[in-house]
């Protein structure tokens, strides 16, 4: 039984999806103490109760502690099973999480899996089905699997109601090198809003434009949706490579201003294109799992995230699988797997 205490590194949700996915795909049991220690309102929410649940049906897996509010669980897992499933978080709490959860252990099962997931596609402190869908599932499909993922219907904060659905083709994972991303091929900035104001957008791309002033004009449009998927409204500045597509986003919440978001947002998207790195703030730690089965690859990032080093830590736990960090010449960080 491998013990965790919740409240180290990351000291969130992380934890959990990781120690999870790791379970499955090791055998090793573990417990976690100080769930989420490090938040303002520590254990478990309602989407690391989804998350844990899925692991635990799609991994024939025991858990006890499993509750909302909960300060600790403990994990056994059993054994990966293949299928169609159905997650509902119930509230805005994010369907890319619960995904990220299973999505590892279902790609390397012995047979196709389909997931719908039903909550928030586009919340707070969660990545935007456009990130998976464009920035992740791309760069693991290069690895062997083929993973598609469709949006049939967005989901905001805090009303939710949105729902993915995602095709998982297993495959062994073969080591990739994610060095360059190449030549830029386009960029845009959508505003997208629903049951809100138009003018809220337009003060979003107002503040983008100035931020990235060399992206064209077109590069920069309004996506309204029906009224009944709102109230909601989310910022998507995406750029494209030969190699990788990067997407930063940001989401309207009550007392946070339209101009504050937008230049969140668009300072992020600019410190990512100034750096030649491969992979963003975001995607560095989501490559760590699938790379480590993979026993091999490597990639260029920005600055490494708390997160990024809490995964690597969890990884090296359960798989013992170890990464090698060096700076280069140019600022960009060289991620590589060493054992």
């Amino acid at each position: 039984m491998i013990t965790i205490d919740g409240s180290e590194g990351e000291g969130g949700g992380q934890v959990l999806r990781y120690a999870c996915a790791l379970s499955l795909l090791t055998g090793d049991a573990f417990a976690i103490e100080n769930i989420r220690g490090a938040r303002e309102k520590p254990g478990l929410m309602r989407q690391h109760v989804t998350a844990i649940e899925a692991a635990c049906v799609i991994g024939g897996a025991e858990c006890t502690g499993l509750a909302v509010g909960s300060g600790r669980i403990g994990f056994r897992p059993g054994k990966v099973t293949p299928g169609d499933y159905h997650f509902a978080v119930g509230t805005a709490g994010s369907t890319a999480l619960v995904l990220q959860t299973v999505l590892v252990p279902l790609m390397l099962a012995d047979a196709p899996s389909r997931l719908v997931i039903e909550g928030g596609t586009h919340a707070m402190a969660a990545p935007p089905f456009e990130f998976i869908a464009r920035t992740l599932l791309p760069v693991i499909n290069r690895m062997g699997p083929t993973i598609s993922a469709r949006l049939v219907r967005h989901g905001f904060f805090p009303r939710g109601g949105g729902r993915i659905e995602v095709d998982i083709a297993p495959a062994p994972l073969r080591p990739i090198e994610c060095i360059d991303r190449g030549a830029a091929r386009a960029v845009s900035a959508t505003a997208v809003i629903a049951g809100i104001p138009f003018d809220i957008a337009d003060r979003e791309l107002k503040v983008a434009r100035k931020t990235l002033a060399e992206w064209p004009d077109n590069a920069f449009t309004t996506r309204q949706l029906p009224a009944e998927q709102g109230p909601g409204n989310a910022l998507l500045i995406e750029a494209e490579f030969d190699q990788v597509t990067e997407v930063m986003s940001g989401f309207g919440k009550l007392g946070v201003p339209a101009e504050r978001l937008a230049q969140t947002a668009a300072k992020r998207m600019a410190g990512y294109l100034a750096s030649g790195a491969f992979a963003g703030p975001y995607l560095q730690d989501q490559l760590l799992l699938p790379m480590a089965f993979a026993r091999g690859g490597a990639f260029t990032t920005v600055k490494l995230s708390e997160h990024t080093r809490t995964a690597a830590s969890l990884i090296e736990r359960f798989a013992g699988t170890c990464f090698r960090v060096s700076e280069h010449a140019d600022g960009r960080n060289l991620v590589e797997v060493v054992r």
